[in-house]
C-alpha cells in the first residue's frame, strides 16, 4: 500500500499508469472488519479528496442511528494499492469517515481514533512517535461448518494438518504436527510453506514489509507472518491489509483462514503479541540502564499497561472466544506482570539484541480478533498514563509461574476470565482513554453496549453442545 505524502495528483497518475477501471473505498467498523463500496474510476477526481463519497452508516455495526445515517467517505491520498485479487484493475483506497452536516471527523471511526492517539502523543511532548509491531497468528483450515438454531448447535473443522479424523477420503495421518508440537517443523510436516510464501510475497507486492513467516505451535495449519514495526496508524492500516491478503490468498487455494483466538480445543490459541516503543526525534526512549536495559520511561509505560490491563482486555481481547485462550495454567499471558524471559507474563522485554533501537515492550495478551486501530490506541493511552502518573510496575516476574506458591501467586494480578468481566472493568476504568478526546465516553458506551448485547448475552442465551454431554442424563 502506497505510503507517501498525500498527493491526489499522484493517485490520479497511478490510475492512468495502471489502466485502473474501478475505485474501491475501504473503511472499518467498530468490531474491526473492513467494508467496501466500488465506483467506476471516472468518479474519482481531485475534488473527491475533499468532497468525498456518500454512504449510509446506519447498517454498519456500532455506527450511526437510522436518523443520522448519512456519512461521507474521504479517500486518503497517502493510502492506496492495486488490488492483487480482482480480475479488473481496481484501486483500493483507505478512507476517513466524515459527518456531512458538521464536516467533522466521525468519532466512531476507528481510524480517526488512531489518528487522535498519535496527535495526543505529540501534544504531551513525551515523544513524537509510537511504534507498534504486531505478530498476528491465524489458522488455515480446509473447510469449516457451523450452525446454531433453535434445535441444534455444532461446528466441524476439516484441516489438512489436523490429527483428528479428517472429512476427506484419504485420511492419511502421516506428516501432521502433533498437538502443541507445530513449532518450526520442515515440510512435509509443515504443509503450508508455499502458501505462506505466497501470502508474504503478496503482502510485499502491496507495500508491506514482511520480516518472516513460519508454522506456529498448534496443529491445523496455525501460522504466523510478522510485519516490520511502524508508527501506530500505519501499523493498524497494515494489519487490515494483512488480514485481507491472508484471507484471499487462502481462498484462492480453496482454504479458509480464521483469526479466532481459540478455534481448536486442547491446542494452542492464536495471539497477536504487540511490540511497542516510544521515540523522539529519531531516538529510542525505552533504552536505559534499568531492568533488562529499560529506561525509567519504559518501566512507567509498563506500569500503565499493567494497571489498566483488565480494562484494556475488553478492547485487545474483545471476543467471548478470546477468554478460551486467556486461561491460567496453559502458558497464556494472563499474569499482569513483566519479565525478560517469562512468557506467561503480560509484558515481556525481548532480549534478542543489545541495540537501544531494539529495546521495546512486548504486550502479549492481545489477540488477532481485535480492531487494530482501537487496540493500538488503547495500549498507547494506557502506557502514556503510566508515564504521566509515574506508575510503578512492581517487581519483575522472573520465576517460573508454576513454581510460585499460592500466597506468592495471589499477589500477581491477572487478566479477566471472561469478556463480561473485561467489559465491567472497562466500564469502571476508562478515564485514561478520554485524554485528548482520543476515545469519547459516547463511543465507549456504544462499544460496551454492543459487546454486551450482541456477544455476551447472545452467547449466554444459547445451550452449549458440551452441556448435553455433561447434563443430559442428570
Amino acid at each position: 500500500m502506497a505510503d507517501t505524502k498525500p498527493d491526489p495528483k499522484a493517485v490520479l497518475a497511478f490510475v492512468k499508469e495502471h489502466n485502473i477501471q474501478i475505485l474501491d473505498l475501504r473503511f472499518t467498523d467498530l468490531p474491526g472488519l473492513w467494508h467496501h463500496v466500488s465506483y467506476p474510476i471516472a468518479q474519482l477526481s481531485e475534488s473527491s479528496f475533499e468532497e468525498g463519497f456518500g454512504m449510509d452508516g446506519s447498517s454498519i455495526r456500532g455506527w450511526a442511528a437510522i436518523h443520522e445515517s448519512d456519512m461521507l467517505l474521504i479517500p486518503d491520498p497517502a493510502k492506496y494499492v492495486l488490488d492483487p485479487f480482482t480480475e479488473v484493475p481496481t484501486l483500493v483506497m483507505v478512507c476517513d469517515v466524515i459527518d456531512p452536516v458538521t464536516k467533522q471527523r466521525y468519532d466512531r471511526d476507528p481510524r480517526y481514533i488512531a489518528k487522535k492517539a498519535e496527535m495526543y502523543l505529540a501534544s504531551t511532548g513525551l515523544a513524537d512517535t509510537a511504534y507498534f509491531g504486531a505478530e498476528a497468528e491465524f489458522f488455515i483450515f480446509d473447510n469449516v461448518r457451523f450452525d446454531q438454531n433453535e434445535h441444534e448447535g455444532y461446528y466441524f473443522i476439516d484441516a489438512e494438518e489436523g490429527r483428528w479424523n479428517s472429512g476427506r477420503a484419504e485420511n492419511n495421518l502421516g506428516y501432521r504436527p502433533r498437538y502443541k508440537e507445530g513449532y518450526f517443523p520442515v515440510p512435509p510436516t509443515d504443509h503450508y510453506q508455499d502458501l505462506r510464501t505466497e501470502m508474504a510475497l503478496t503482502m510485499q507486492g502491496c507495500g508491506l514489509t514482511v520480516e518472516c513467516h513460519h508454522h506456529e505451535v498448534a496443529t491445523g495449519g496455525q501460522t504466523e507472518i510478522d510485519l516490520k514495526f511502524d508508527s501506530l496508524l500505519k501499523s493498524a492500516d497494515g494489519m487490515m491489509l494483512y488480514k485481507y491478503i491472508v484471507r484471499n490468498v487462502a481462498n484462492q487455494y480453496g482454504k479458509t483462514v480464521t483469526f479466532m483466538p481459540k478455534p481448536l480445543f486442547q491446542d494452542n490459541g492464536s495471539g497477536m503479541h504487540c511490540h511497542q516503543s516510544l521515540w523522539q526525534a529519531g531516538k529510542p526512549l525505552f533504552a536505559g540502564d534499568g531492568y533488562a536495559g529499560l529506561s525509567q520511561m519504559a518501566l512507567w509505560y509498563i506500569g500503565g499497561l499493567i494497571k489498566h490491563g483488565p480494562a484494556l482486555s475488553a478492547i485487545i481481547a474483545p471476543t467471548t472466544n478470546s477468554y478460551k485462550r486467556l486461561v491460567p495454567g496453559f502458558e497464556a499471558p494472563v499474569n499482569l506482570a513483566y519479565s525478560r524471559r517469562n512468557r506467561s507474563a503480560a509484558c515481556r522485554i525481548p532480549m534478542y539484541s543489545a541495540s537501544p533501537k531494539a529495546k521495546r515492550v512486548e504486550f502479549r495478551p492481545p489477540d488477532p480478533s481485535c480492531n487494530p486501530y482501537l487496540a493500538f490506541s488503547a495500549m498507547l493511552m494506557a502506557g502514556l498514563d503510566g508515564i504521566e502518573n509515574k506508575i510503578d510496575p512492581g517487581q519483575p516476574l522472573d520465576k517460573d509461574i508454576y513454581d510460585l506458591g499460592p500466597e506468592e501467586l495471589a499477589k500477581v494480578p491477572s487478566m479477566p476470565g471472561s469478556l463480561e468481566s473485561a467489559l465491567d472493568h472497562l466500564a469502571r476504568d476508562y478515564q485514561f482513554l478520554l485524554k485528548g478526546d482520543v476515545f469519547t465516553e459516547e463511543m465507549l458506551n456504544t462499544y460496551i453496549d454492543y459487546k454486551r448485547e450482541k456477544e455476551v448475552n447472545a452467547m449466554r442465551l444459547r445451550p452449549h453442545p458440551y452441556e448435553f454431554q455433561m447434563y443430559y442424563d442428570i
